[in-house]
């Protein structure tokens, strides 16, 4: 049994679907590179806090960070309220077993006002990061420091290398799982120049865009400017580096795939390759015994490339850093291994059904159980990196990363449904009985080239004969004419009568009834055709010429072409393999969507990271300083100790003055008086407070308290005690958010 491709007439209306597939996957990619970086190291902690008041100017501003970081010189700057960079230009290494500190010195003397401090990181996972705070010295003041606008990682060059991060992944799955399934799943592919074409352009997309990272780690980590690409200082700073060390060896294991895919679509494919009519047959054991040799060693070296490739991608980013680093990076081989196989040998089976010759039902089983196998993996390693970057149930819902996870095994779930349903199609091809063999393979595989090339020449072919028809005249063109068709025939008939798989709807190697009718109907034509014409009287040396080679090849071609497109409708009608066809085109859509928020999931902040930081800023991120409003009901259960406070807070900020103003109202809604009022705050992550307010008298039912600081971000329980007599009062609490 086997399947094959589409009419020619869709070829072109797929490629496109392919294309536009791809297009939005890279689109997608980069839409989510052009946002900045998200912080896999983030600042947990920094010594003065930020929107701190200090008595005095400290020795050091210190950072601590959630995860490894590389810094430089340059990547911790103060900056006084002029703008004047005043730290000692100096990185302090101030880690301590598991704490990662680091700082930067400051001399004796500075004034009161407000110090910005600006910092730029690369996190241990390969992502930069950055960011900026202020804190004061004496009192706050006005400030004229400039810090970036854009953090590290965005614009355009984050978006640039963001589209090269998904494109990256993008040839490895093509590369590894186009060539692992012509070893493991189908041989005669190496002979199927849309499977060549597949293999040899995942391995140029690799190169390229691992080419294009190594060029953009420069600005993509400093400067942001797409011109610091030719800075070659900062491309020999990156080779220094873990990313940089990364990439390179990935290049260095590229130039070894290469070899490989020559020899795969080289020496390999010629021991697939039927003799040439007129050669002298080869030795079959010999052919087979150095096909075997060259598959093993094309298994073996294969392997051993593509655990180096997926090495590249473990050592350098979420896998290398955080728990379990010695666990998590095998576990993350084995994971981009897995994907590889399966996305990428679908991809090849794709290209096989729509764009290549016909694809025995024995090599679409094989794929299903290695896809199967793969599919186990990727289930045991997903759940364990699952658990390692996310932590608890909670943080799937609560943060970024949960919510991109969730959607990727959605995904993953759709797409093992359809895989479900592929199988079941390759199930009922294999009820089919069918004469499979390996001379089938070869034949079919070996044929592949000369149909592709007959299906894209058939219409220039028969323009070319009717301008043809039209033009010659006379007994010599007809002659030539008829020498040609009676050749055409007479090799298109035992290539159909003897060729394996001929009888598509049966599966078999022999001729189907079709195939049988069509060849019988040729057959008289043929004959009529050679058989002299009485009344002409026999030809003569002298009344018939050598025939036209040019017209002769015409005529092969166009009999190539209709023969090949009768083979294909009588195929394309068998609702298995139309079946199989759409099933495995769905699977590749949905892998593609896959491989988009994977490249998206490997560019966000892991779920534990962003936990521990909301953990250390009081239970939440922090968020823009605005004001906030409250109206709180109170009864201190006295006569008239109903009524209801109206407070507003503004601006919300940990880093600038606040100012608090009550309103207090009876139940009618009118000015209420009490004898006294008290406000204050307490932030218990951090351990501040109670932060007293002390309101002030304004008016009747109304109290005013200025300068009210609160020096770090996060959710604050605000305390109201109304007393509205000697005996009777009331505590009210109530969460406020300072950005």
């Amino acid at each position: 049994m086997v399947t094959t491709g589409l009419r020619p007439g869709r070829s072109a209306v797929l490629r496109l679907l392919v294309v536009a597939v791809a297009l939005a996957g890279a689109l997608l990619g980069g839409l989510g590179g052009a946002a900045p970086a998200s912080a896999h190291a983030a600042l947990t902690g920094s010594t003065p806090a930020q929107g701190a008041v200090v008595d005095r100017a400290p020795e050091q501003v210190a950072l601590t960070f959630s995860e490894g970081v590389a810094m430089g010189d340059d990547s911790i700057r103060v900056l006084d309220p002029k703008g004047k960079r005043v730290d000692r230009g100096k990185l302090l290494k101030l880690s301590s077993g598991n704490v990662v500190k680091y700082g930067a010195g400051l001399p004796a003397g500075l004034g009161d006002g407000t110090y910005t401090v600006a910092w730029q990181a690369v996190s241990a996972d390969s992502h930069p990061v950055s960011g900026a705070f202020t804190f004061s010295v004496g009192a706050p003041s006005k400030t004229s420091a400039a810090v970036p606008a854009e953090k590290a990682g965005g614009g355009l060059v984050g978006a640039l290398y963001g589209i090269a991060r998904a494109l990256a992944y993008t040839g490895f799955v093509l590369l590894i799982g186009g060539a692992a399934f012509v070893v493991a799943c189908r041989p005669a592919a190496a002979l199927v120049r849309s499977v060549q074409r597949l293999v040899v352009q995942g391995w140029a997309l690799l190169t390229g865009t691992t080419v294009a990272m190594l060029l953009l780690r420069t600005p993509y980590t400093g400067s942001g400017d797409l011109a610091d690409v030719f800075d070659f200082g900062g491309l020999q700073q990156v080779l220094l580096t873990k990313p940089g060390a990364a990439l390179v060896s990935r290049l260095l294991l590229l130039a070894a795939a290469a070899l490989l895919v020559a020899v795969l679509f080289g020496a390999y494919a010629r021991t697939l390759e039927p003799a040439e009519p007129g050669e002298e047959p080869r030795d079959a054991t010999a052919l087979a015994r150095q096909r075997k040799d060259l598959a093993f060693g094309l298994g073996v070296g294969g392997l051993i490339i593509a655990i180096g490739l997926a090495a590249t991608w473990a050592m350098a980013e979420h896998a290398s850093t955080g728990l379990q680093t010695t666990v998590a990076m095998p576990v993350d081989v084995l994971h981009l291994l897995a994907v590889a196989t399966w996305l990428g040998g679908l991809a090849a089976l794709v290209a096989s059904l729509y764009w290549g010759p016909p694809v025995e039902r024995a090599a679409v089983r094989r794929f299903s159980r290695i896809a199967f196998g793969s599919v186990l993996v990727l289930v045991a390693t997903g759940v364990y990196q699952s658990w390692r970057q996310v932590g608890t149930w909670r943080a799937l819902t609560d943060t970024t990363y949960g919510w991109l996870l969730l959607l990727k095994a959605g995904l993953v779930v759709v797409l093992v449904g359809i895989a479900w349903v592929s199988r079941r199609w390759t199930g009922r091809l294999a009820e089919v009985p069918a004469a499979e063999g390996l001379a089938a393979e070869v034949t079919e595989g070996a044929g592949a080239g000369e149909k592709a090339e007959a299906a894209e020449e058939a219409e220039e072919a028969e323009e070319e004969t009717a301008a043809d028809a039209d033009a010659e005249t006379g007994g010599e063109k007809a002659t030539v004419g008829v020498s040609a068709a009676a050749s055409v025939t007479a090799t298109a008939a035992p290539t159909r009568a003897t060729g394996p798989g001929a009888g598509g709807g049966t599966g078999s190697g022999t001729v189907s009834g079709t195939e049988s009718k069509a060849a019988s109907d040729d057959t008289p034509a043929a004959s009529t055709s050679d058989a002299p014409d009485p009344s002409k009287g026999a030809p003569t040396p002298d009344s018939t010429d050598t025939p036209n080679p040019t017209r002769t090849a015409q005529l092969a071609r166009q009999q190539a072409a209709l023969d090949s497109a009768r083979t294909k409708r009588e195929r394309d009608a068998d609702p298995e393999r139309l079946g199989l066809r759409r099933s495995v085109l769905a699977e590749a859509a949905v892998a593609a969507v896959v491989l988009v928020v994977t490249t998206v999931l490997t560019a966000t902040e892991p779920a534990r990271t962003e936990e521990a930081v909301k953990a250390a800023s009081g239970g939440q991120s922090a968020t823009a300083a605005r004001p906030q409003a409250l109206t709180i009901p109170f009864d201190t259960g006295g006569p008239h100790g109903k009524g209801t406070a109206r407070l507003d807070l503004a601006p919300g900020s940990s880093t600038a003055p606040n100012t608090v103003q009550l309103r207090l109202t009876d139940p009618s809604g009118k000015a209420m008086d009490v004898p006294e009022v008290k406000i204050s705050f307490t932030q218990k992550a951090k351990k501040l407070g109670p932060l007293p307010a002390a309101p002030r008298k304004v008016g009747k039912g109304r109290w005013r308290a200025s300068g009210v600081r609160l020096p770090v971000p996060g959710q604050w329980q605000l305390s109201l005690v109304v007393r509205t007599s000697d005996i009777d009062q009331v505590t009210e609490i109530k969460n406020v958010k300072i950005g």
